[in-house]
Protein backbone atom coordinates (compact mmCIF):
# COMPACT_ATOMS: atom_id res chain seq x y z
CA UNK A 1 0.00 0.00 0.00
CA UNK A 2 2.73 2.34 0.52
CA UNK A 3 4.43 2.40 -2.76
CA UNK A 4 1.09 2.66 -3.93
CA UNK A 5 0.44 5.87 -2.13
CA UNK A 6 4.02 7.11 -3.23
CA UNK A 7 3.27 6.85 -6.90
CA UNK A 8 -0.17 8.38 -6.27
CA UNK A 9 1.22 10.95 -4.82
CA UNK A 10 4.11 12.24 -7.63
CA UNK A 11 1.19 11.57 -9.92
CA UNK A 12 -0.48 13.97 -8.21
CA UNK A 13 2.42 16.27 -8.07
CA UNK A 14 3.22 16.07 -11.34
CA UNK A 15 -0.65 16.80 -12.39
CA UNK A 16 -1.07 19.97 -10.24
CA UNK A 17 2.49 21.11 -10.95
CA UNK A 18 1.55 20.57 -15.06
CA UNK A 19 -1.64 22.52 -14.37
CA UNK A 20 0.34 25.29 -12.99
CA UNK A 21 2.51 25.82 -15.46
CA UNK A 22 1.15 29.55 -17.28
CA UNK A 23 1.33 29.07 -20.99
CA UNK A 24 3.69 31.25 -22.89
CA UNK A 25 2.28 34.09 -24.78
CA UNK A 26 4.78 33.21 -27.89
CA UNK A 27 5.18 29.28 -27.77
CA UNK A 28 7.95 27.39 -29.24
CA UNK A 29 7.99 26.54 -32.75
CA UNK A 30 9.81 24.57 -35.15
CA UNK A 31 10.03 24.20 -39.12
CA UNK A 32 12.36 21.96 -41.13
CA UNK A 33 13.36 21.33 -44.71
CA UNK A 34 14.91 18.05 -46.28
CA UNK A 35 17.35 18.18 -49.87
CA UNK A 36 17.37 14.83 -51.71
CA UNK A 37 20.49 13.67 -50.10
CA UNK A 38 18.95 13.53 -46.52
CA UNK A 39 20.71 17.18 -45.50
CA UNK A 40 18.58 19.47 -43.64
CA UNK A 41 17.68 23.02 -42.32
CA UNK A 42 16.02 22.87 -38.85
CA UNK A 43 14.81 26.27 -37.38
CA UNK A 44 13.54 26.64 -34.03
CA UNK A 45 11.77 29.69 -33.00
CA UNK A 46 8.86 31.48 -30.32
CA UNK A 47 6.04 32.79 -31.92
CA UNK A 48 4.36 36.05 -31.04
CA UNK A 49 0.43 36.61 -31.72
CA UNK A 50 -0.55 40.15 -33.65
CA UNK A 51 -3.29 40.50 -31.07
CA UNK A 52 -4.47 43.97 -32.78
CA UNK A 53 -1.57 45.45 -32.78
CA UNK A 54 0.01 46.83 -35.53
CA UNK A 55 2.89 44.79 -36.66
CA UNK A 56 5.42 45.98 -39.06
CA UNK A 57 6.01 49.73 -38.80
CA UNK A 58 4.81 49.59 -35.49
CA UNK A 59 5.61 47.25 -32.60
CA UNK A 60 8.79 45.35 -35.21
CA UNK A 61 10.05 49.28 -36.94
CA UNK A 62 11.04 49.04 -40.00
CA UNK A 63 14.81 49.07 -40.70
CA UNK A 64 15.97 47.90 -37.53
CA UNK A 65 17.37 44.49 -36.18
CA UNK A 66 14.58 42.16 -35.27
CA UNK A 67 15.04 38.89 -33.63
CA UNK A 68 12.45 37.19 -36.07
CA UNK A 69 10.30 35.49 -33.59
CA UNK A 70 10.63 36.43 -29.34
CA UNK A 71 11.83 35.22 -26.67
CA UNK A 72 14.83 32.97 -27.62
CA UNK A 73 16.84 33.90 -30.09
CA UNK A 74 15.97 31.90 -33.47
CA UNK A 75 18.28 28.90 -34.45
CA UNK A 76 18.88 27.92 -37.81
CA UNK A 77 20.81 24.74 -38.08
CA UNK A 78 22.03 23.38 -41.32
CA UNK A 79 23.92 19.75 -41.80
CA UNK A 80 24.06 21.04 -45.86
CA UNK A 81 26.26 24.00 -47.15
CA UNK A 82 23.98 26.19 -48.47
CA UNK A 83 24.13 28.67 -51.07
CA UNK A 84 21.52 32.07 -51.01
CA UNK A 85 21.43 35.65 -52.55
CA UNK A 86 25.03 34.91 -53.61
CA UNK A 87 26.30 33.79 -50.38
CA UNK A 88 27.83 30.63 -49.11
CA UNK A 89 26.76 29.60 -45.58
CA UNK A 90 28.37 26.35 -44.37
CA UNK A 91 26.93 23.51 -42.31
CA UNK A 92 26.91 24.45 -39.49
CA UNK A 93 24.73 26.24 -36.16
CA UNK A 94 23.82 30.31 -36.40
CA UNK A 95 21.07 32.42 -35.28
CA UNK A 96 18.71 34.34 -37.24
CA UNK A 97 17.45 38.12 -37.12
CA UNK A 98 16.05 40.49 -39.46
CA UNK A 99 15.93 43.52 -41.02
CA UNK A 100 12.08 44.05 -42.37
CA UNK A 101 11.70 47.06 -44.62
CA UNK A 102 8.13 47.67 -46.50
CA UNK A 103 9.18 46.11 -49.95
CA UNK A 104 12.31 44.42 -48.66
CA UNK A 105 13.58 42.56 -45.68
CA UNK A 106 17.17 41.62 -45.07
CA UNK A 107 17.94 38.28 -43.03
CA UNK A 108 20.66 38.72 -40.77
CA UNK A 109 22.82 34.99 -40.49
CA UNK A 110 24.43 35.69 -36.83
CA UNK A 111 28.00 33.57 -36.01
CA UNK A 112 27.06 33.81 -32.18
CA UNK A 113 24.74 31.19 -30.79
CA UNK A 114 22.78 30.61 -27.55
CA UNK A 115 21.80 34.13 -26.91
CA UNK A 116 18.52 34.99 -25.79
CA UNK A 117 16.84 37.21 -29.17
CA UNK A 118 17.74 40.74 -27.70
CA UNK A 119 20.09 42.67 -27.96
CA UNK A 120 21.16 42.26 -31.50
CA UNK A 121 24.97 40.73 -31.17
CA UNK A 122 26.69 43.44 -33.34
CA UNK A 123 29.63 42.33 -34.99
CA UNK A 124 28.52 38.72 -35.06
CA UNK A 125 26.89 38.91 -38.58
CA UNK A 126 27.76 36.03 -40.96
CA UNK A 127 25.74 37.19 -43.84
CA UNK A 128 23.16 39.70 -44.45
CA UNK A 129 20.96 38.34 -47.60
CA UNK A 130 17.83 39.77 -49.35
CA UNK A 131 14.81 38.72 -48.67
CA UNK A 132 11.48 39.12 -50.74
CA UNK A 133 8.57 40.89 -49.23
CA UNK A 134 5.12 40.00 -50.23
CA UNK A 135 1.46 41.00 -49.11
CA UNK A 136 -0.40 38.25 -47.36
CA UNK A 137 -4.21 37.36 -48.83
CA UNK A 138 -5.50 38.14 -45.60
CA UNK A 139 -3.66 38.59 -42.46
CA UNK A 140 -1.34 36.14 -39.86
CA UNK A 141 -2.41 36.00 -36.01
CA UNK A 142 0.78 33.80 -35.19
CA UNK A 143 3.90 34.65 -36.37
CA UNK A 144 5.61 31.54 -38.51
CA UNK A 145 8.33 30.72 -40.29
CA UNK A 146 8.04 27.57 -43.00
CA UNK A 147 9.56 26.21 -45.93
CA UNK A 148 9.04 25.19 -49.08
CA UNK A 149 10.13 23.08 -51.19
CA UNK A 150 10.82 24.50 -54.41
CA UNK A 151 13.05 21.31 -56.88
CA UNK A 152 16.53 21.23 -55.22
CA UNK A 153 15.89 24.28 -52.76
CA UNK A 154 13.78 25.22 -49.49
CA UNK A 155 12.59 28.69 -49.42
CA UNK A 156 12.37 30.06 -45.87
CA UNK A 157 9.02 32.01 -44.99
CA UNK A 158 8.67 34.53 -41.98
CA UNK A 159 4.77 35.44 -41.96
CA UNK A 160 2.81 38.16 -39.54
CA UNK A 161 0.20 40.16 -39.75
CA UNK A 162 0.29 41.00 -43.72
CA UNK A 163 3.54 40.54 -44.11
CA UNK A 164 5.76 37.29 -45.93
CA UNK A 165 9.52 37.40 -46.80
CA UNK A 166 10.87 35.08 -47.91
CA UNK A 167 14.60 33.75 -48.96
CA UNK A 168 15.77 30.71 -51.08
CA UNK A 169 18.58 28.45 -49.85
CA UNK A 170 20.31 25.85 -52.05
CA UNK A 171 22.42 23.46 -50.95
CA UNK A 172 26.09 24.03 -52.39
CA UNK A 173 27.36 20.41 -54.02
Amino acid sequence: MPKKLSLFTVILMFAVFAACQEKRPSPSASASCSFSDGKTIKTDYSSPRAKGRKIFGGLVPYGEVWRLGANEATTFVTTANLTAGGKDIPAGSYTLFAVPGQDKWTLVISKKTGEWGVPYPEGNDFARIDMKASQLSSPMENFTISYDQKGESCVLNAAWENTKASVEFAEKK
